[in-house]
């Protein structure tokens, strides 16, 4: 009887030790002095993570280009943040590779002395928002919460967590986060033809929108503060490939030369973005090195 009781007991613990495996875990802490950014991970067997960033690219502020009315506005908003004063979540939005999560990157590296700290958090995860401000609260550093490449469709269950935590929840936000996204789009949502219709006129002719177009609205309007990126011309994009042929140590005179090259490659990538400005540097400073 006794070693039936015995196999009994051996079992259950076996079972119980396998469900605990796949019960969802608290979030843990990570080591905060190991790293100054973070990415959120969900693990596959459940629970989740904050994995550190051992390799951040070494992007700093002076090394963006033509992009300095909204690197003065992010740089003085993050400025106030860091010291405790009062300071916006930030939406920067716009055309690709203009520099909008370098930006916020450069942020970082500048900042990281006096504090700062970053976490990176898909839009898949964002429903785990509160969870991630839940235990960052108590620390003395600030946090900034990224998400690049910000954009949602219709019902995905992020949208309505991150406009819960910007704006109108509970358990907002603590003094010590902000979230910085990046977006191609300004309002994150798809929009469609068929929505303009839901605007109403009154009777002296305001044009009011309707419901639909209100809630699109609504969560870009949450972000306090607002930074838009236009795609360069041909003059901001020769001056960007030259700072980064620079920066790569190519001579003054061998960047004056490679106008035409810079001109020719953003011509067959179709784009004058910095980021094909970045790619052209690397490509030939490169292939002149000595």
């Amino acid at each position: 009887m006794n070693d039936k009781l015995d196999l009994l007991l051996e079992r259950a613990n076996q079972l119980i030790t396998r469900i605990e495996t796949i019960l969802p875990r608290p979030l843990a802490a990570p080591d905060w002095d190991g790293a100054i950014a973070w990415r959120y991970r969900r693990r596959a067997s459940g629970g989740s993570a904050l994995e550190p960033v051992r390799h951040i690219a070494a992007m700093q502020l002076d090394d963006l280009k033509e992009v300095e009315p909204q690197k003065e506005k992010l740089r003085r908003n993050t400025e106030q943040f860091v010291a405790g004063k009062p300071a916006n979540n930030v939406l920067l939005t716009g055309a690709r590779g203009t520099g909008k999560s370098s930006l916020i990157r450069a942020c970082l590296q500048a900042y990281a002395p006096r504090g700062l700290r970053l976490i990176e958090v898909d839009k898949g995860d964002l429903t785990d928002l509160p969870d991630i401000v839940e235990i960052v609260a108590a620390r003395p550093e600030k946090f900034i919460i990224f998400s690049d490449d910000l954009s949602f469709d219709e019902g995905e269950p992020g949208y309505k967590a991150l406009k819960s935590i910007l704006d109108g929840s509970v358990a907002a936000a603590t003094p010590n986060v902000l979230i910085y996204a990046t977006s191609n789009r300004r309002h994150l949502l798809p929009e469609y033809m068929k929505e303009n219709l839901s605007y109403q006129h009154s009777e002296d002719g305001e044009l009011h929108p309707g419901e639909v177009v209100e809630e699109k609205i609504s969560l870009s309007e949450r972000f306090g503060l607002w930074l838009s990126f236009y795609p360069f011309n041909q003059d901001e994009y020769l001056a960007i490939a030259g700072q980064w042929l620079a920066h790569f140590g190519v001579a003054p005179e061998a960047i004056e030369a490679a106008r035409s090259e810079a001109l020719l490659w953003a011509l067959e990538r179709g784009s004058r973005s910095g980021r094909v400005a970045w790619q052209f540097a690397r490509d030939y400073s490169g292939r002149t090195a000595a």
